[in-house]
């Protein structure tokens, strides 16, 4: 009978840790893909557009990866992050070896809207992941 008890104290106990005090996995996914987006930011001249499309590869595995844990619980959010993320890899891609400054500023406002995407789904899961 003791032995029953100590078993059912431990299960108890096993499950009790297990509760309340972590954060929902979206949490550090949420932190990687603010880390990729903000490596966008870093590429210098010297890495050219096969730089942009490296980096811009990590953003949208990482943005997948986000998406398939938040997508049930912000549904709104994770779908403006897939949106602007496929927006700023569409204009990637059709981008010529030697892209025209007009060109390049459309890059660039794609990318903002990636930002305000992830900010968007910061601010919301601020208080999960704060």
């Amino acid at each position: 009978m003791r032995m029953l008890a100590a078993m059912v104290t431990a299960v108890a106990l096993v499950a009790a840790a297990g509760c309340g005090s972590s954060k929902p996995s979206y949490c550090s996914d949420r932190s990687t893909l603010e880390s990729s987006v903000k490596n966008l930011t870093n590429l210098s001249s010297s890495s050219g557009i096969s730089g942009l499309k490296s980096q811009l590869a990590t953003i949208q595995s990482d943005a997948k990866t986000l998406v398939a844990s938040a997508k049930s619980d912000f549904p709104t959010q994770t779908s403006a992050i897939t949106s602007s993320v496929d927006t700023l890899a569409s204009a990637v891609r059709a981008l010529p070896s030697s892209p025209s400054v007009s060109q390049v500023a459309a890059i660039a406002a794609d990318a903002g809207s990636v930002v305000s995407a992830v900010r968007g789904f910061s601010s919301a899961t601020s208080s999960k992941c704060g």
